[in-house]
């Protein structure tokens, strides 16, 4: 299978989990276990939650299945993971610095956006071979502890607006 469809493919994946795992917390009376990787508030860091874990869990079935020969894996999912997470509160901030504040389905768009970047970047460096600028095992080690981070940071959250809950007020659960 070409890796534009495969990347095509993780980007519904992503899509479609990432939409669950925004509602899935609540659904599960607010399981701590699936706090760890779901959003428990509407806070722009657990919005790039949703978009982190979707890709991270595609990109390991994708590796087993369909992508295993390709070289600097590791280091091309995590430049697309990494855009695709960060681009959610540059545009936010950007857009809500610029338009006051803007609406849930901006934020949806917001969201989609990103991850077809991210999948978009990770389709150009597999077609073109690139992607060293890091090992394998460091792309791993980065991977595991942003995972870390967003668990960590869901139960501990700092006082900081990228953490802030704008519907309640609060900081993680």
């Amino acid at each position: 299978m070409k890796k534009s469809n495969v990347q095509l493919i993780g980007f519904v994946f992503s899509g479609v989990l990432g939409v669950l795992l925004h509602f899935l917390y609540s659904l599960t009376g607010d399981s701590p276990f699936v706090a760890l990787f779901s959003a428990v508030n509407e806070s722009t860091w657990e919005h790039m939650k949703i978009a982190f874990f979707p890709m991270l869990i595609f990109a390991i079935v994708e590796r087993r299945f369909f992508l295993h020969d390709s070289e600097n894996y590791w280091c091309i999912k995590l430049s697309g993971i990494g855009l695709a997470t960060l681009l959610i509160p540059v545009l936010f901030y950007t857009l809500n610095g610029a338009y006051g504040k803007t609406s849930a389905f901006v934020n949806i768009l917001i969201f989609f956006a990103s991850i077809y970047i991210g999948y978009k970047l990770e389709t150009r460096f597999f077609n073109k071979g690139i992607c060293d600028y890091i090992s394998e095992r460091a792309a791993i080690f980065f991977l595991c502890i942003i995972a870390i981070a967003f668990a960590v940071f869901t139960f501990f959250s700092p006082e900081l607006p990228l953490f802030l809950d704008p519907v309640n007020g609060g900081y993680g659960i």
